[in-house]
Formats: structure tokens, C-alpha cells, sequence
């Protein structure tokens, strides 16, 4: 089996390289997978916890790259998981 750092999607590019993601699909996808509470859960920011929309986050994490580094790392490990397998 190859790492986790090898993980690749369904076009075949590294997950870890998050080709082609943008910040708003990668929100969504965290927010369908885990819901609000489950992200404000894993990534401790008011975004998420203080009437939280995907509009308002996206502002913040593209301010705040500290944040925006929290969330990609979060999506990365999601979906490598997701395609390797793990629940």
C-alpha cells in the first residue's frame, strides 16, 4: 500500500497537492462530511461556532492563512482517509 502521502483522487492527482481544489470546495466538502459542530469540534475558530455560513468562513480563511493552512491539512487527511479506505 502506498503512504498516506502518495494518496491520490479519482483523476489520479496527489490529495496532498490539492490540484484544481479551491477553498470554497474544500469548505463544502468539510461542512457535508462533518457539519458545523464537527469542524468547530476539529479546528477551534469562531467562523465555525459564531453563526457560521460558508460565505463568512471563506472571508476569514482567506485572511487568516494560519487558519486556512488548519482547514486544507483537515481536508487532506479527510480524503486521503476517504480514498485509502479508513473510516
Amino acid at each position: 500500500m502506498s503512504s498516506s502521502s502518495e494518496a491520490r483522487d479519482e483523476n489520479g492527482h496527489l490529495i496532498r497537492e490539492l490540484h484544481g481544489v479551491t477553498l470554497a470546495q474544500i469548505l463544502e466538502y468539510l461542512v457535508a462530511r462533518y457539519g458545523w459542530d464537527g469542524l468547530d469540534e476539529r479546528i477551534r475558530i469562531n467562523c465555525f461556532a459564531v453563526n457560521p455560513s460558508i460565505k463568512s468562513s471563506l472571508t476569514f480563511l482567506r485572511r487568516t492563512p494560519w487558519a486556512r493552512t488548519k482547514v486544507e491539512d483537515l481536508y487532506i487527511r479527510t480524503r486521503t482517509k476517504e480514498v485509502s479506505g479508513e473510516k
